[in-house]
């Protein structure tokens, strides 16, 4: 493999020497970069007002306001509430700016509302495309907008740039940011601004045969205008290099790799702006397929993947790099959200970017250098036992090959901490991680003696969470054999092998001071978390409870019933002389591809997204609608064979399964309950995009006729399944009534 840091050779790929501040920092090239704070642009910590997304540049999700404290936050309650007139999943912090507050939805949709009272001021729909937002990798969620001087800006799932009038909420501008529609590109990360741009990402590496290829743009902040772009993998081989960087990142691929498969790479999250340095650091995806190796015969680091990145805001070029997992092959983006602060380490002051990264370790990097400082795992990890903090390098296990046999990797796809904030309080010195301790059986599928060899969204790998619904026999026949749920056991005794925990987490001690576990047993999909100046500590979960805990012990100190689930982090506010709590609810996200856990709120109840805002002395939240199940219809007719059934289900498994699930609550429709109107216009929908504005775009790229007629045919014996056993209920419960 290539090593982690740049060596001096390479320095002439990045521009002349005098750009060169010194000699090579671990693990990345040094350039100048400006040391003088921009004091337009530096903006204290969150106080009466909340003015971005993590609530200030640093990112720290942590407020000066202290109204609501220990002594009564017992009286925390409901204060009012908005519907947003969907049911997917909800992953953005509102802000609030003069007494207005402005959040986004799913698609992106925009909200203007009174921030005391919840009446709506306007509304901004951004018209997505259906086709181009097609099948968008995860759910049509939206992470967050941006504001300044009287303009809103938010990115669309189809990955369009909005710039909205925040009085009128009127577009000013629109930009599209995507360089190849042909491609299953969407964007669903929060947007960024800079002295004079707007930046975003995109994702999809994981869609497809090959993924796609990631960067990050920068528009002009008003006009719209194009001003650079940063790819994070370099063009097929033969290609000409966008960038130098990119010359430098062919290094560290296999030189004779299909051209036709897009690298990955993608930036679907974790952007950052620090004005000290007016820099951006962003963090990349996973390479495209997962399973590098079994492509190009051995493992090579593939630049930029599963990277921390910096970049000069002016210009986009490279200021330093550190590869978090080189040669990732397990899904472990580095695309978390990133915390600035400035920490004392080895009795040295410095300005740091902290990271709690998906590959379960949690890095410690000088915010101008990129030098590492730590790298220390804050969940359970198996893939590697640690970090050589001399080369930077993750020091791999045998455990982490999964080529020939599948093995239980820790932390699973889902990371040890994936897309929600986490929070840092300078007063109490802690992060505070929602992470995920689990891990998955990754199995290579090729290999591994099942049914499918391809599967929509993990290529040619898996990873299956051996939770409480994990059966092996069940999965035999797609995915071949996989270990016992008492075997994976023996790993960790009398630990769930799925479960989520909130830890406090010392940066600079490099240890957990307290943990909570927030579920068991399934993926809770829990919420990001709030820290207050008052000592508290602010989470949601799935199950739809609100937790407010002491901040320096963990001690639960308020727990308030929502009945929707939480992922979101929570935010908060002052106006009028009061302190507000608000945070946005709705189950969807990655958990788009799995049943509802029967734990989640979204399970008993409707997933109606709301604004949900709490005050001192409020009330109890109006619960939503009660989820009314949806019968089985009779289905038509079908003189299916077995044969074509099982090739059905093949195919709904590798290209449906990622946004479907069947027989149970889930975010999308149920297709095993269809009822006649959509089995005559089957062909349509998937064929020619009959639902398109509705987010169904046409898949006649990816599935022929023939392969559609044997997708209908398993559905349709699904449905005939499900209806049998639903009448053979009903008959009885009438016998038993006699």
């Amino acid at each position: 493999m290539t090593p982690v840091f740049l060596r001096s050779a390479a320095l002439a790929l990045l521009g002349s020497a005098s750009l060169v501040a010194g000699a090579l920092a671990l693990n990345g090239c040094t350039r100048a970069v400006a040391d003088t704070p921009d004091n337009l642009l530096v903006a204290p910590a969150a106080g009466d007002e909340w003015r971005f997304t993590g609530g200030d540049f640093a990112g720290t999700w942590y407020s000066t306001l202290s109204d609501i404290n220990p002594g009564n936050v017992a009286q925390l309650g409901y204060a009012w509430s908005y519907e947003m007139g969907t049911e997917r999943g909800q992953e953005a912090s509102p802000l609030v700016i003069d007494g207005v507050m402005y959040t986004s939805g799913v698609w992106g949709n925009v909200y203007a509302l009174d921030a005391a009272t919840g009446k709506l001021i306007w509304q901004y729909d951004p018209q997505v495309d259906g086709q181009a937002g097609r099948n968008p990798c995860c759910d049509a969620v939206n992470r967050g907008i941006a504001y300044r001087d009287g303009v809103v800006f938010v990115a669309s799932v189809d990955g369009k740039l909005h710039a909205i009038d925040a009085k009128t909420g009127e577009a000013r501008w629109t930009a599209d940011t995507i360089i190849d529609h042909k491609q299953p590109y969407s964007s669903t990360g929060g947007v960024i601004l800079t002295k004079d741009a707007v930046l975003i990402g995109n994702s999809g590496a994981d869609i497809g045969d090959g993924g796609l290829r990631g960067y990050i743009s920068a528009w002009d902040i008003k006009t719209g205008a194009f001003k650079w772009r940063f790819f994070t993998v370099p063009p097929a081989p033969g290609r000409p290099f966008e960038h130098p960087e990119m010359e430098l990142a062919a290094k560290s691929w296999a030189p004779d790799r299909d051209g036709r498969i897009q690298n990955g790479g993608t930036v679907w999250d974790g952007l950052s702006y620090d004005p000290e340095t007016d820099q951006i650091v962003f963090g990349t995806g996973n390479a495209s397929p997962y399973m590098r190796s079994a492509v190009t015969g051995k493992r090579h680091d593939d630049l930029f993947n599963a990277s921390i990145v910096a970049v000069s805001a002016q210009n986009g070029r490279m200021n330093w790099y550190y590869q978090t997992t080189p040669g990732d092959e397990w899904d472990y983006d580095a695309v978390q959200k990133f915390v600035f602060a400035n920490l004392t380490i080895g009795g040295q002051k410095r300005r740091v970017v902290m990271q709690a990264c998906k590959n379960g370790f949690f890095y410690t990097l000088d915010l101008k250098s990129g030098k590492l400082l730590a790298a220390d795992a804050f969940t359970y990890v198996n893939w590697a036992k640690g970090v050589d903090l001399a080369s930077g390098r993750p020091m791999v296990t045998q455990q982490a090959d999964y080529a020939k046999t599948p093995k239980n990797v820790y932390p699973s796809w889902a990371g040890g901490h994936t897309w929600n904030p986490m929070s840092f309080s300078p007063q109490t010195g802690l992060v505070y991680i929602p992470a995920i301790d689990a891990g998955n059986v990754m199995v290579n599928m090729k290999a591994n003696g099942g049914s499918i060899n391809h599967l929509e969204g993990f290529f040619s790998s898996d990873g299956i969470f051996p939770d409480d619904l994990y059966e092996p026999a069940a999965l035999k026949r797609l995915f071949g054999p996989l270990p016992a749920k008492d075997q994976l056991q023996q790993e960790r005794p009398g630990v769930k092998l799925v479960r989520e925990v909130l830890r406090a987490w010392d940066p600079v001690a490099k240890k957990v001071v307290w943990e909570r576990v927030t579920s068991e047993g399934q993926r809770g999909y829990d919420g990001g978390v709030l820290s207050t100046a008052a000592g508290l500590v602010f989470q949601g979960r799935g199950d739809g409870s609100l937790w407010v805990y002491d901040a320096r012990t963990g001690q639960s100190l308020k727990t308030i019933q929502t009945g929707s689930h939480i992922m979101a982090a929570p935010m908060t506010y002052k106006i009028g002389g009061v302190q507000y709590v608000a945070v946005q609810v709705g189950y969807g996200g990655s958990g788009i591809s799995f049943p509802i856990p029967p734990s989640s709120a979204a399970y008993a109840y409707r997933n109606t997204n709301r604004i949900l805002v709490f005050k001192l002395g409020g009330g109890a939240v109006p619960m939503p609608d009660k989820r009314e199940p949806i019968p089985y219809l009779k289905p038509p007719l079908s003189k299916a064979t077995p044969a074509l059934i099982a090739r059905g289900e093949n195919l709904f498994t590798e290209n449906c399964s990622r946004c479907h699930v069947l027989g149970t609550p889930s975010v999308t429709p149920d297709l095993s309950r269809l009822p006649p109107e959509i089995h005559s216009a089957f062909n349509d929908i998937v064929l020619k995009g009959a639902l398109a504005p509705m987010g169904m775009g046409r898949f006649d790229d990816i599935v022929t006729p023939s392969d559609v007629n044997a997708i209908h045919a398993y559905l349709i014996d699904q449905q005939r399944q499900g209806y049998a056993a639903q009448q053979k209920t009903l008959n009885q419960n009438k016998k038993a009534s006699k």
